[in-house]
């Protein structure tokens, strides 16, 4: 058996602990100067592996999909309507609305009820964008993602899972077409049996 080959990033920065992110779909191993590469991608080679198999499900999920070209307006405008459309639904109140630069998120909801919405949602279709603004909304009414706060999802989503499979596929999509990464530092391989 071939053993599998998997590209890697690697990074030294000045931190007490490694890293391991999959942000953008590509492994990026960040690490303490002096920390042993070797150890970190034994202990960790199932988990990496693990991640990297339910990132190529989510793109190969979306080959035929298309990212949605459409402005900061624009894409404020259609918040701006499932913002008042939900928040009559919920019986919450949003004070302002936020369109940034998120590395991590798709949006999130202050204590303040302030709406931040990642930039990057410009390429979603309208409805993984009104998926978020209910989920983010749902957030002022149960704070963490447990029991009660899925039963409020499933009101409006009984099928919630299908949206969070295509925000995922469609988070490395963008992030390998509208927002390349740069190459770091050294590309290396390790293999897998």
């Amino acid at each position: 058996m071939q053993p599998n080959k998997i590209t890697y990033k690697v990074v030294y920065r000045q931190i007490k602990y490694p890293r391991i992110e999959l942000k953008t779909g590509r492994i990026v191993i960040i690490l303490p100067e002096g920390h042993d590469l070797k150890q970190v991608l034994r202990k960790h080679e199932k988990w990496i592996q693990d991640k990297l198999n339910i990132i190529s499900k989510a793109l190969n999920e979306t080959e035929e999909e298309s990212l949605v070209n459409r402005g900061r307006d624009d894409l404020k405008r259609i918040v701006e309507r499932f913002v008042g459309s939900y928040e009559r639904e919920l019986g919450v109140n949003i004070n302002k609305i936020f369109i940034r630069k998120m590395k991590t998120k798709w949006a999130s909801c202050s204590p303040r009820h302030n709406l931040t919405i990642n930039e990057l949602m410009k390429y979603l279709p309208e409805q993984l964008i009104e998926y978020v603004i209910y989920h983010e909304l749902a957030h002022l009414i149960e704070k963490r993602h447990n029991e009660r706060f899925w039963r409020i999802i499933s009101r409006r989503y009984p099928d919630y899972q299908k949206f969070e499979n295509q925000l995922l596929a469609y988070w490395f999509l963008i992030m390998r077409t509208a927002n390349p990464t740069k190459e770091i530092l050294k590309n290396k391989t390790f293999g897998s049996s």
